[in-house]
């Protein structure tokens, strides 16, 4: 909103000052400390309110050795987190972008799926929550609206740049910009051709593009019309598989808040350099017109994470429930996939990786030994992995800052994927 009106200002009576906001920098930098404020100063009376309430999350009393008792920690605190994503998001960043209005319907999309869950726990006193099939549509849902828009809408596009030199070298320029989609650019000097297309990222590889609609290859002539089939099925399981990883995840204080912080902040700086025309095409990576503007956005979420990492770090004051680590990590997801990075997710997101794993073999494994040897077994203490160090007797504080630690090193990894190929 606070973009709109200053562009408007600026535009039209020449306000001194007002052009500062057309600066992406100074926007992200403007909805951190927002963001902060907003988590510092209104959590602290949310958190007063949960706990006047009893908004308690009895499901946290899990009998484990030296463990505090966290039944009485209010939950749901996941609220303060969204208004602090929300808020400076619309004061902030261009309303009319296409992405940022994804981003924004996907905050509060997911932020209803977890509060319903959370509701059904806390009020219903129904420990399981929103039935599974339920939450897994509500993640479909959201799925489908994503892949469609980013498949069908026009304003989704990938901008490639050549050289004037080149063109006049390797193309006849007569009559060039009638013959094609070119474009020229004249503060760049050069052509530029905008174009939909279905690439992503892949890394560690010299040629680091891939397009889904190859998969389909076999179908002959045309087979790029139908690459949505492949598409948006694949959006659709990344955001489920990223949303339900950090919701396992979110089982030590402060865990899934400080890692989504460092995950997002990488998500930033790709989300900066991509939508750089100059910064692409010197990291010779793809040029996204208007993704610059999900800095802002992510710059939104760091400050989000870390202004409730000061009431969520051990002990916890509040947690953030389904309504904050379903949110978090369906947005991270998304993200990913808006930035055509999707490919990064195990990489980048590979504590939650770990964490959904940890589970999975626990289960399968559980279930093959009870049918084979009629007694079932487990591979760890306790999962998710997080609860097996914990019963090992690790100190929950430690577990948290060595999980921390190693979303770090993934995260640099991740970032040095940009030249590392």
């Amino acid at each position: 909103m606070l973009y709109h009106l200053f562009t408007y200002l600026d535009t039209k009576f020449h306000l001194i000052g007002a052009g500062v906001f057309k600066y992406i920098t100074f926007r992200a930098a403007m909805a951190i400390i927002t963001s902060l404020v907003i988590s510092l100063f209104i959590g602290k009376k949310i958190i007063n309110y949960l706990q006047s309430k009893q908004i308690n999350d009895e499901n946290r009393d899990l009998g484990l050795k030296d463990m505090y008792d966290k039944s009485r920690t209010p939950t749901m605190g996941g609220i303060i987190i969204i208004a602090a994503i929300l808020i400076p998001s619309l004061l902030f960043a261009k309303l009319t972008n296409v992405y940022v209005i994804l981003v924004l319907i996907s905050t509060v999309w997911l932020g209803t799926l977890g509060f319903l869950d959370d509701y059904i726990k806390v009020f219903k006193r129904n420990k399981k929550g929103l039935a599974g099939k339920y939450k897994i549509l509500g993640q479909v849902g959201l799925g489908i609206i994503i892949g469609t828009t980013l498949y069908f809408n026009k304003d989704v596009v990938m901008r490639k740049s050549v050289k004037e030199a080149v063109i006049e070298k390797q193309y006849n320029l007569d009559g060039f910009n009638e013959k094609s989609k070119w474009v020229y650019n004249e503060k760049e000097k050069m052509y530029q051709l905008e174009l939909k297309s279905t690439k992503t990222t892949i890394p560690f590889v010299k040629n680091n593009e891939f397009d889904y609609a190859n998969l389909l290859r076999f179908l002959g002539d045309g087979y790029e019309k139908w690459a949505f089939l492949i598409y948006i099925p694949f959006i659709i399981f990344i955001i489920t598989a990223v949303s339900n990883g950090a919701n396992l995840t979110d089982g030590l204080d402060g865990l899934t808040a400080g890692l989504a912080s460092v995950m997002v902040f990488t998500l930033a700086i790709f989300a900066y350099v991509s939508g750089n025309s100059i910064f692409s095409g010197y990291l010779n990576i793809m040029y996204i017109p208007g993704l610059e503007e999900l800095t802002i956005f992510s710059a939104a979420m760091i400050g989000a994470c870390i202004g409730f990492l000061w009431f969520n770090t051990f002990p916890a004051q509040v947690f953030m429930g389904d309504t904050g680590s379903l949110t978090l990590g369906g947005l991270i997801g998304i993200l990913a996939i808006i930035m055509r990075k999707e490919l990064l997710i195990p990489l980048l997101c590979g504590i939650f990786l770990l964490e959904s794993i940890s589970v999975l073999l626990q289960i399968g494994y559980f279930k093959y030994t009870r049918i084979r040897y009629g007694v079932g077994k487990r591979i760890f203490l306790m999962a998710p992995i997080h609860h097996h160090y914990q019963k090992k007797g690790f100190p929950e504080s430690k577990i948290v800052a060595r999980f921390w630690i190693v979303g770090i090193m993934l995260a640099v990894l991740t970032f040095i994927t940009l030249k590392l190929r």
